[in-house]
C-alpha cells in the first residue's frame, strides 16, 4: 500500500468528523557488530532557531520520557551496512520489527512510476524458503500482523508478533531481503492487483485524480516528487521482469537498509539472531540519490478546472511548493495548517463548515518529503457554495495570517493537538518500530523524532506570520476546482448570499 510518512498528519475537518490525523535458518554469524546506545545528548536542532518552547516545559512527562527514550536506544551496523535500531520496552508481551529500505518513488526512472510500489507487493510472492503465501500464514498462526507501505522516500515492511516468536520475524525478514522469488508469473499477477487498486483508490474515489493533478502541477519540473506513488496504468503496464531483477539487486541490500526492533525481547539474543540471519545477506554499496536541482519558485499562479464522475459536490484544492521537511519554518507550516484545519475550533471549520455551511468537510496538511516538500488546503463545498466566494474567504484568511500572526490561545491550542497527535503516535510497538526506522533512513538518526516535536513546541505566533507570508502567498499558489460531472462550471461559480 502507499502510504504518507510515520508522523505526518492530516488536519482535517468536516461536518460528521473532525479529525483526521494527517523455512529454514541460514548462514552463519560473521564478526559481531557490537550494540552501542545512543550518545547521552540532544540531537541538533538541524538549522532551526532554538527558540524556548511556547508551552513545552522541562518538566513535561511526556517530554522527558519520548526523550529518555530515544536516548535509551541501541544502535548497530553489521559488516555488510545493514543498520540494527533496538528499543526494548521489558514488560510489553508483544515484539515489533520493521525493515525500512531507502527507496521510494523519488528513485523510479521516467516510464517507470509506480515501480516501486509495485516492487512492495513483488516482496510478498514468496523467497527461497517462503512459498508464497507462506509468509502470511506463519504470521497470522501466531497471532500476528504484518503489512507493507511504500512512500515517496522509503519503502518498509513490519511485523508484530508475541515476543516468543521474534525470531520467526527476523528470519522471514531476511529470505526475502536475501532471496526474492523474482518470477514472471508473479509480476504479472501483482501488475493486475496494482492496477485494480489504482482503479478503486483513484479512478473510481472523488477528488483523488484531481489531487494528483495538483501534485503534478505543485512539483512540476522536479522529477523525483511530481507523480503519485501507485504511479499510473501505462507506466505499470511497461514494468518488465528485468526491472525487478535489477530493482531487488540495487536497492534491496544490506547497505541501504535498517531493522528497527520494538517491545519486549532481550536484545543480546536478538542481535544473535540478526547475525545469524542478516550478516551473509549481500554486501554492496548502498546507492546514492543525487536529487536534481529544485526548481525556482514559480512566480505566477496556476489555475485548473477538473471535471469528477465520482464527487458529490464541488471542491477547492490549494496547493504550494514549501521548503524540505528539516527547513527551520516547517514546523510553523506544520501548525500553520493544525490552525487552518484541525478540530473544531480551527479558523476553517468554524467559518466554513460551522457558521457560513459552505464546507462539508476542509483539510490542511504538509507532506513532509525530505526534498521539496507541499502545503495543501482541500475543501470540500456544499450545495450552497460558490468557488469565488470561498475562495475569497480563504485569501482573506491566509492574508491575515500573514499579516498578524495568530493569537496565542488558538496557537497553544494548535501546539496541544500537535504534541498529543505526536506522542499517540509513538505509543504502540510497532508505529516507534516504523517512525525510527524512517527517521533513520531519511535523516540518519533515529533520535531526530524527538528534536521533531522539540520543534513544533517552540514555534510562535510570529513564525507562524512568518510562514504564511513566506510560503502561502496567491502569486505561487496551484488551485485546482472540481466540479462533479453534469453540474455545469457556471453553477459553481458566482457569489453565495
Amino acid at each position: 500500500m502507499t502510504q504518507g510518512r510515520g508522523l505526518h498528519f492530516t488536519a482535517a475537518c468536516a461536518a460528521s468528523a473532525f479529525l483526521i490525523v494527517g523455512s529454514s535458518a541460514f548462514g552463519a554469524a560473521n564478526t559481531r557488530a557490537t550494540p552501542e546506545a545512543v550518545e547521552a545528548k540532544a540531537p541538533s536542532s538541524a538549522g532551526r532557531n532554538a527558540k524556548e518552547s511556547t508551552i513545552a516545559q522541562p518538566q513535561d512527562p511526556a517530554l522527558l520520557s519520548l526523550k529518555k527514550r530515544v536516548m535509551g536506544l541501541q544502535k548497530a551496523r553489521l559488516q555488510n551496512g545493514l543498520r540494527v535500531i533496538m528499543d526494548l520496552e521489558p514488560e510489553s508481551p508483544t515484539v515489533a520489527i520493521c525493515v525500512t529500505y531507502d527507496v521510494g518513488s523519488r528513485n523510479e526512472g521516467p516510464g517507470q512510476s509506480g515501480f516501486a510500489h509495485l516492487f512492495e507487493h513483488m516482496m510478498f510472492q514468496g523467497s527461497r524458503n517462503v512459498p508464497k503465501g507462506k509468509h502470511f500464514q506463519l504470521i497470522a498462526a501466531r497471532g500476528g500482523t504484518m503489512n507493507g507501505t511504500t512512500n515517496a522516500d522509503r519503502t518498509n515492511y513490519f511485523e508484530t508478533l508475541p515476543t516468543s516468536e521474534l525470531q520467526l520475524a527476523l528470519w522471514l525478514e531476511a529470505d526475502r531481503m536475501r532471496w526474492l522469488n523474482v518470477s514472471q508469473e508473479n509480476l504479472d499477477n501483482q501488475r493486475a492487483v496494482v492496477k485494480e487498486e489504482y482503479r478503486m483508490r483513484y479512478e473510481n474515489a472523488p477528488y483523488r485524480l484531481a489531487q494528483i493533478e495538483l501534485d503534478k502541477h505543485i512539483f512540476a519540473g522536479y522529477p523525483p516528487y511530481d507523480h503519485p506513488t501507485i504511479g499510473n496504468l501505462e507506466d505499470l503496464d511497461r514494468a518488465q521482469i528485468s526491472w525487478v531483477r535489477d530493482f531487488h539487486a540495487r536497492y534491496y541490500v544490506a547497505s541501504n537498509a535498517v531493522l528497527t526492533i520494538a517491545g519486549g525481547f532481550d536484545a543480546d539474543e536478538a542481535m544473535r539472531w540478526v547475525h545469524e540471519y542478516f550478516d551473509d545477506a549481500l554486501t554492496a554499496a548502498a546507492p546514492v540519490f543525487s536529487p536534481p536541482p529544485t526548481p525556482p519558485t514559480p512566480a505566477t499562479e496556476t489555475r485548473l478546472e477538473v471535471t469528477d464522475k465520482n464527487a458529490k459536490t464541488p471542491a477547492l484544492m490549494l496547493g504550494w511548493r514549501i521548503a524540505p521537511h528539516q527547513h527551520e519554518m516547517h514546523a510553523a507550516l506544520e501548525l500553520l495548517a493544525r490552525i487552518l484545519a484541525d478540530g473544531e475550533s480551527s479558523l476553517l471549520y468554524e467559518s466554513l463548515v460551522r457558521e457560513k455551511a459552505w464546507a462539508r468537510n476542509v483539510t490542511a496538511y504538509t507532506y513532509d518529503h525530505s526534498g521539496p516538500d507541499a502545503f495543501i488546503v482541500n475543501i470540500e463545498l456544499t450545495e450552497k457554495a460558490k468557488f469565488d466566494v470561498v475562495e475569497a474567504f480563504l485569501r482573506k484568511t491566509l492574508d491575515s495570517l500573514a499579516a498578524s500572526g495568530t493569537d496565542a490561545p488558538r496557537l497553544n491550542r494548535a501546539l496541544q493537538r500537535a504534541k498529543s497527535s505526536f506522542l499517540f503516535d509513538l505509543q504502540s510497538n510497532q508505529s516507534r518500530a516504523n517512525t525510527f526506522g524512517e527517521y533513520e533512513v531519511i535523516f540518519g538518526d533515529a533520535r531526530v523524532v524527538f528534536t521533531d516535536l522539540e520543534r513544533l513546541l517552540s514555534v510562535t505566533p510570529e513564525d507562524i506570520r512568518h510562514a504564511a507570508s513566506q510560503f502561502v502567498s496567491p502569486s505561487t499558489q496551484t488551485m485546482v476546482r472540481v466540479t462533479p460531472v453534469g453540474l455545469p462550471q457556471a453553477n459553481a461559480k458566482g457569489g453565495a448570499k
